[in-house]
């Protein structure tokens, strides 16, 4: 160890490295040899790439120059003008990361830029675009092939103009497996419109090249085509899409094989430790002493004796100097004045405040000490006041509004210290914000506090025969010094005024203090450096602070230095950003003389990268008379003080030591000389040795405070009198920093006296010289590596262009994603920078980082300039921006987001299994007690007397004879007024007229097919009987909207084509709408088959009615659009309609004297069948609601239920969406109106899929004050095969809800959870299954039947099943499989239908009107909707529930997948400045709950996703529109 440390002369040492990092140069050649291509390839990317110094751009040659000294300092001087923060500031660092960035050039690859809407891009400038009319061609190499990427023109002020950024990394650390080896599934693809297809699956085979061409259907409007990778591409987007995939083809590292559980078969991976890792080697380190404390005889026994001692002796002596903004001296303090002002102070607090029985303030209380940063003097009489009264001093910062950032904390400081008096000097008492009666309000977080102001002018003069009472140092608290912790919060670290004395001794004692000398200090006079040397050290020994306040730093950073050679000062106490600053301001002024200086304190010598400041220091001001050896870093902590500080040696003896120590070694915790080659390398200087009286070890800095070994990092740890003693009030955390016993490797404590934990990160090197590499508030652990957040800075502001980030402003934080830390950067970016600029940038800085670092970011944020919470003096306040951050509140106007480079535990991708046999199945369900998975509904029981007809036609005109005026229909208008009615006689003899007018006009065939277009209402129901009346086969069909013609007319037209109608029925209006000038824009109106309108109806009827011969043959078509976009129409015969109707009336126990509300759409499924067909067979009056009248006015469904003492109503989930939105605030001006809910009994949302737990409870919550019971409210379920399948009547135990496990969904498995537990998803039962259902659950791939409580498709047979899918094309293999499929084993002679649906049954302990116990039915979600990702199932309404719970401005989510790529799309409600906040969160919660990363995150206007009648979601449409660039986002995120 002991040559490990090499003590070189610096600068040699550091232009040594200098020229060995650059040893990996770009060669712009890459395997083309044309000169001339070359040339012009050159100069294209020329532009992109960081020109590192040396180097000509235009040959790609190399001129090397000589590094000397005064070269490199010239080169720094010019560099550094972009006035970036200087902490950080190192050229080697600088061309390390220019190196590793050349490395990546080779392996570089085209990723897409984010899309913005010109409206986010206003607040940069932007005249540094690049006019959309010009081209901007840009060469990218992919994959070795030479491909030009155009810029992609169009839509001109919703995308920025693109640039494709060429530096993107082509292998990143480490991917997500979605890699070519395991079995991707199938990419549904394409779309057509044969009803019947689920979409065309494409099985991909990796580079299949063109081999695989064929024939893409177009869907819709969407043209797609196809790239050579078998993927449809139809746009810009399409191609970025594919550019992100190619980007994460290939992982880097090797999969992982170990796993651990996460409390769940669940397996995500776990880091295990490189084999090849550097382990420490060392032996164990010895505890290091500090020289004696030297006992010196005219030391003061106290601060307050000190003080007294000048006061009286030399009251002239001046103590502190205070400066204005324009360096002038504002004010001087002599020892005289502080001694009689403070005892002034300390007389007023004891005896002034409160009353004589009741002081406020007595000895031992706290009190807070609120100055300016520009008032010492103010402060220091306060600070000795309360010395002097044995009160107990808290200083702090000025809060200057209520809500600054980190003033919160304080607060509760404040609050758990008993504060009741704050001390503040006149000019900040006027400056407090104020209310408006005059008072300072009370700050948020804060303790009620009384404002005493301590200017003399307003105390009391002390009599005179009161002294304070002085005694000798003791165990009493001195004084509380605040601290700000990694998290945000606050902790005071009690200081013991012998603590405080006997670290005034040690520094006076290491820095050589002696009396009348002169300080400049810089620093903040608080806490810290500044407090211990310029308050209280400089007083023990009776020196002159010259104190510069920051305001004057900011407008001449060379203030210090002036005041330096002015009042000839032998000490200064500076940070390092003090001397970068004084270093940029500083043009050659003569008249600076810095030889008086002795030494030159540098405050955060721990910070490693305050070295290149001190070197380039040193390089300028050498020549003004500043000697090396001046130089004195130390190191500091608010709990154990000064913890090292390097002695001003005498002139000519061996210069400070120096470590050039591996990132890669330091990551693992161990201590390696780099070889100098490394790029990744960082350059230590020591901070002196250890303090005197001190004894100092380093402990690992995990677990048991173990000495480390002599090659280990730890955490340095002190045992001296001088450092803090606790954290007030906080017990716990005291024992663990106080009171360390640090142990051997033996286990045995090194020492009786307990330790202090100083939160450095650091070792001892040779000659006892104490080396710190970070702090252990910086340090993240991602994997099992240590990164210190000060490298990561370091390393992006040393990316090209180094002044892109505003004055240096960057903040760097983990967050925990996924049980591991992931890696944040956030910078302030530069006011003109454009969007080029900035995606330029940030994909530099992701290079350089994991060329240096070797690790990956999750985030790179860049937010406007002067945006981030400051801390009072300026800096980044790292918590409050992580909580921003977190919060979706920081509003950047730049992101990218990195999760498939740097997540790499994700869970193993699933691998299926093979099959198991049926056998096995059987005797597994036998041996593990397993009933199957079978239920069924009553019986449908004895016939009544309108059952004995088998057609609704003949229903009806029974109906007409026996009960000619019983009301069937009654119509509301949205203002709840009845718009029509219809009475059994008059339905069917309006239905004759319709049969007349089909016959007498149309010249229709028995068994034609007619399309009736007709808006929700009575209408509809007389044409649909017409049409039964005439025997033409009815379909229904939803008219276009007339604001949104050419996207609902195309729907129509496919409809009636596809059904193959002969004729189209309708009212006037939608027929002047068909032949308009804007339908005939959408459809071609030429090819309409005859459209008759049934306005005026002819007066004779039909000679005679149509009777059907076969109960089979078809009644009506129902065609519907499913979710997936898909156009299906099912075949409906006689006899199954009549079923279903029988079905509903025994479950609903409907019967003539029933009322029944309904507000549905009449176009398709179980609406359909409640709207027209219920009322006629079962004899009851329908209250007719057309849903779009809620738009107008939302109270009119619960209104008419409510008017008309409905008992029964059906609804849709949109429909229950709109009065839980509209109405969720006027329930209670609905109950004064008198409405009244408490008759209903069912209230039954009519549904095609898994039932919404979330609404429908919401909905039963808020109308329960207006009487509902909450189990009223039930769902249905339906879908193409059986309209109906269960449906919540009227007895019967109440809908069940049970609450699963969601990771075991993913394995198609159930696992039932408690309500509450991690992961738990609840499912609602569909209802009570209908009678003459039955139920099977099937597994959907081996047909086989399935467990009870197991999750599989769903399989019906029923008297009301579909007969089969109406289609043009007449798919065979579908109709039989979908409509007549039958077991693989056990009961094989029943022909089931299949429903598409993924659920599973389940035993209740409920038993149901006969006695039985109750199966319960749960649906989980469409198999054709879920997604396949790595090799689990999803589905999308799990992660889009997810993804809205993450932001208060998401009003709604969808997700689909694309190439294997999960795409999100989130609607926004809020600015859209708030856009790109979503894009983290997203991608966050996605990956915590459900395990996936987000490929693309896309951020649209409200009501830009497609949401269909029902209340369902069109993904696929969204998807269509997304990928032929038609959905005008806000901003499109693609997450690398």
């Amino acid at each position: 160890m002991a040559n490990s440390l090499p003590e070189p002369e610096p600068l040699k040492k550091w232009a040594n490295i200098g020229s060995k990092c650059l040893f990996s140069l770009f060669s712009l050649a890459g395997d083309i040899t044309q000169k001339g291509y070359e040339k012009k390839r050159s100069k294209l990317i020329g532009a992109f790439f960081p020109q590192t110094p040396g180097m000509d751009p235009s040959t790609g040659q190399e001129r090397r120059t000589p590094v000397t000294p005064s070269s490199s300092s010239r080169y720094h001087r010019r560099r550094s003008s972009g006035s970036r923060d200087e902490r950080y500031r190192s050229d080697v660092h600088t061309e390390a990361v220019q190196a590793a960035l050349a490395k990546h050039k080779e392996r570089k690859m085209a990723v897409p830029m984010p899309s913005k809407r010109r409206s986010l891009v206003v607040q940069t400038s932007m005249d540094a675009y690049t006019p959309p009319g010009k081209e901007n061609t840009v060469t990218a190499t992919l994959r070795g092939h030479v491909d030009v990427v155009p810029e992609c023109r169009g839509h001109e002020e919703v995308y920025s103009v693109l640039q494709w950024y060429l530096n993107a990394l082509l292998d990143p650390p480490s991917f997500s497996h979605i890699t070519e080896n395991h079995s991707a599934p199938p990419d549904v693809t394409g779309y057509t419109n044969n009803t019947a297809t689920d979409g065309i699956q494409v099985e991909r085979a990796p580079g299949a090249g063109n081999a695989a061409q064929r024939q893409t259907p177009k869907y819709g409007n969407a043209e797609l085509m196809e790239t050579g990778d078998g993927v449809p591409v139809s746009s810009r987007v399409s191609a970025k899409i594919q550019q992100l995939v190619n980007t994460l083809k290939r992982p880097k590292r090797p999969p992982l094989r170990e796993f651990f559980v996460d409390d769940f078969e669940e397996l995500l991976e776990v880091q295990q430790p490189d084999p090849n890792m550097p382990k420490a080697e060392g032996a164990q380190m010895v505890a290091m002493r500090g020289e004696q404390l030297g006992v010196v005889t005219n030391w003061p026994p106290s601060l307050e004796a000190a003080l007294q001692r000048w006061g009286t002796i030399s009251p002239k002596a001046p103590c502190l100097t205070t400066m204005d903004t324009n360096g002038k001296p504002l004010y001087v303090l002599t020892y005289g004045k502080l001694w009689s002002r403070s005892v002034k102070v300390a007389y007023n607090l004891l005896h002034k405040l409160g009353t004589k029985q009741e002081p406020l303030v007595r000895p031992g209380d706290r009190v807070a000490l609120v100055f300016p940063n520009n008032d010492p003097a103010a402060f220091m009489t306060a600070f000795y006041g309360c010395l002097l009264a044995e009160v107990v001093p808290v200083p702090i910062e000025v809060p200057l509004t209520r809500k600054d950032a980190g003033s919160q904390q304080i607060g509760f400081l404040l609050g758990s210290c008993g504060v009741t008096v704050a001390l503040t000097s006149d000019a900040c008492h006027k400056g407090l914000p104020k209310s408006p009666t005059g008072e300072i309000p009370q700050f948020k977080g804060w303790p009620k506090v009384l404002w005493f102001v301590t200017e003399s002018k307003h105390l009391s003069k002390p009599p005179r025969d009161w002294f304070p009472h002085i005694k000798d140092a003791n165990q009493d608290t001195a004084y509380i010094e605040y601290k700000t912790c990694k998290d945000g919060s606050v902790l005071g670290v009690t200081v013991m005024r012998i603590a405080m004395l006997t670290h005034c001794q040690a520094l006076t004692q290491s820095c050589s203090y002696t009396e009348a000398e002169t300080i400049v200090n810089v620093l903040d006079f608080k806490k810290e450096v500044g407090l211990w040397h310029a308050i209280l050290t400089s007083v023990m020994n009776m020196m002159h602070v010259i104190s510069i306040p920051y305001a004057l730093m900011k407008v001449n950073p060379l203030s210090w230095i002036q005041k330096v050679c002015q009042h000839k000062a032998k000490v200064a106490c500076v940070k390092s950003r003090d001397m970068h600053w004084a270093l940029v301001a500083h043009r050659e002024q003569r008249d600076v003389n810095l030889s008086s200086l002795r030494m030159l304190v540098v405050a955060d010598g721990s910070n490693p990268w305050s070295i290149s400041s001190c070197d380039a220091f040193l390089n300028v001001f050498q020549s003004k008379g500043l000697k090396p050896e001046v130089i004195c870093p130390c190191a500091s902590s608010p709990e154990a003080l000064t913890v090292a500080i390097r002695r001003p040696v005498e002139e000519g003896s061996t210069p400070p030591g120096r470590g050039v120590l591996s990132m890669q070694g330091l990551s693992h915790g161990v201590i390696r000389v780099d070889s100098e080659e490394k790029l990744s390398v960082l350059t230590l200087q020591d901070v002196g040795s250890v303090m005197p009286g001190a004894m100092m070890c380093a402990v690992k800095p995990e677990g048991v405070p173990q000495l480390c070994k002599a090659d280990e990092i730890g955490e340095l740890c002190v045992c001296t009198v001088a450092t803090g003693t606790s954290y007030y009030g906080l017990a716990g955390m005291t024992k663990n920093t106080f009171e360390v016993f640090p142990t051997s490797n033996i286990g045995a404590p090194i020492s009786e006296f307990p330790f202090t934990r100083t939160g450095l990160l650091g070792f001892i090197g040779p000659g006892g010289l104490i080396f710190v590499a970070g702090k252990m508030d910086g340090l993240m652990v991602v994997g099992t590596r240590r990164h210190n957040a000060d490298d990561i800075v370091a390393t992006a502001l040393a990316v090209e262009p180094m002044k892109f980030v505003y004055r240096g402003r960057i903040a760097v934080f983990s967050i925990t994603v996924l049980h591991d830390e992931r890696i944040v950067v956030v910078a302030e970016q530069r006011p003109d920078s454009t969007e080029e600029d900035s995606f330029q940038w940030m994909s530099r800085v992701l290079q350089a980082i994991d060329g240096i670092h070797q690790v990956g970011v999750y985030c790179l944020a860049l937010v406007p300039s002067n945006t981030l919470p400051k801390t009072p003096l300026g800096g980044i306040h790292l918590s409050e921006t992580k909580q921003l951050f977190l919060e979706g509140a920081l509003h950047p106007c730049n992101v990218l987001m990195c999760p498939h480079t740097c997540v790499t535990n994700l869970p193993k991708p699933r691998q299926k299994q093979p099959e198991i046999g049926p056998a096995s199945v059987m005797v597994g369900n036998l041996v593990s007690g397993k009933r199957i998975a079978q239920a069924s509904g009553r019986d449908l029981g004895q016939i009544e007397d309108n059952d004995q007809f088998l057609f609704l036609s003949e229903v009806l005109q029974w109906r007409a004879q026996t009960t000619p005026d019983h009301v069937l229909y009654t119509l509301l208008n949205s203002r709840g007024t009845i718009a029509g009615s219809l009475t059994c006689v008059q339905l069917h003899k309006r239905a004759e007229k319709i049969a007349g007018m089909l016959a007498e006009r149309a010249h229709l065939q028995d068994g034609d097919h007619v399309a009736l277009v007709y808006p929700p209402g009575i209408d509809l129901i007389v044409a649909f009987y017409g049409c039964l009346y005439a025997g033409c086969v009815p379909i229904t069909v939803r008219p276009p909207h007339p604001q949104n013609i050419a996207t609902t007319l195309p729907t129509v037209k496919m409809i009636v084509e596809v059904s193959r109608s002969v004729c189209v029925m309708t009212t006037q209006l939608i027929c002047k709408l068909l032949r308009s000038k804007e339908a005939s824009a959408a459809v071609d109106v030429r090819t309409w088959p005859p459209v008759m309108d049934t306005d005026d109806l002819p007066k004779k009827k039909p000679p005679l009615l149509y009777k059907p011969s076969n109960p089979d043959t078809l009644a009506y078509l129902d065609f519907s659009v499913s979710t997936t976009g898909m156009l299906a129409g099912v075949k409906m015969s006689h006899t199954a309609t009549s079923a279903f109707c029988r079905s509903i009336k025994l479950q609903c126990e409907l019967y003539p004297s029933r009322e029944v509300a309904i507000c549905l759409d009449p176009y398709c499924g179980l609406g359909f069948v409640l709207w027209c067909l219920c009322s006629v067979y079962s004899g009851h009056q329908s209250i007719l609601i057309p849903p779009s009248e809620l738009e107008v006015n939302p109270a009119l469904w619960l209104s008419a239920v409510s008017q008309f003492k409905v008992r029964d109503t059906f609804c849709s989930y949109s429909v229950m969406e709109l009065c839980t939105k509209g109405l969720g605030l006027q329930t209670d001006s609905l109950k004064s109106r008198g409405l009244d809910l408490s008759r209903v009994r069912t209230c039954v949302v009519v549904a095609e899929e898994r039932p919404r737990t979330a609404l429908t409870q919401s909905f039963s919550k808020l109308f329960k004050d207006l009487g509902l019971h909450p189990r009223a409210v039930s769902t249905s379920f339906g879908c193409r095969v059986n309209l109906a399948i269960c449906l919540q009547g009227t007895s019967g135990p109440d809908p069940t809800t049970v609450y699963v496990d969601m990771r075991a969904l993913r394995h198609d498995r159930v696992r039932l959870v408690e309500r509450g537990s991690p992961h738990s998803l609840p499912l609602m039962e569909s209802g009570k299954i209908l009678p003459g259902v039955r139920i099977i659950i099937a597994n959907p791939e081996t047909k086989g039947p399935m467990g009870e409580s197991h999750l599989g498709e769903i399989w019906v047979h029923s008297g009301h099943n579909a007969s089969g899918y109406f289609t043009v094309y007449g798919d065979e293999a579908l109709q039989s499989d979908h409509f007549s499929s039958r077991l693989s084993f056990g009961d094989t002679q029943t022909i089931w239908a299949r429903t598409g649906y993924l659920g599973f049954l389940r035993r209740t302990e409920l038993t149901d009107a006969s006695g039985e116990r109750h199966d319960a039915l749960y649906v989980v979600g469409a198999l054709e909707e879920a997604m396949e990702l790595r090799g689990m199932r999803y589905h999308p309404i799990d992660i889009e529930t997810s993804v809205i719970r993450t932001h208060k401005s998401i009003t709604e989510c969808a997700v689909f997948t694309w190439t294997n790529l999960l795409v999100v799309v989130v609607e926004l409600d809020g600015s859209e400045q708030e856009a790109l906040d979503l894009v983290p969160l997203v991608t966050n919660v996605v990956l915590e709950e459900h395990y996936l990363i987000v490929g693309v995150v896309v951020v649209v206007d409200i009501g830009v996703i497609p949401i269909n009648s029902r209340g369902e979601k069109q993904r696929m449409h969204l998807r269509d529109g997304f990928l032929a660039d038609q959905l005008d986002p806000i901003y499109v995120a693609y997450n690398m």
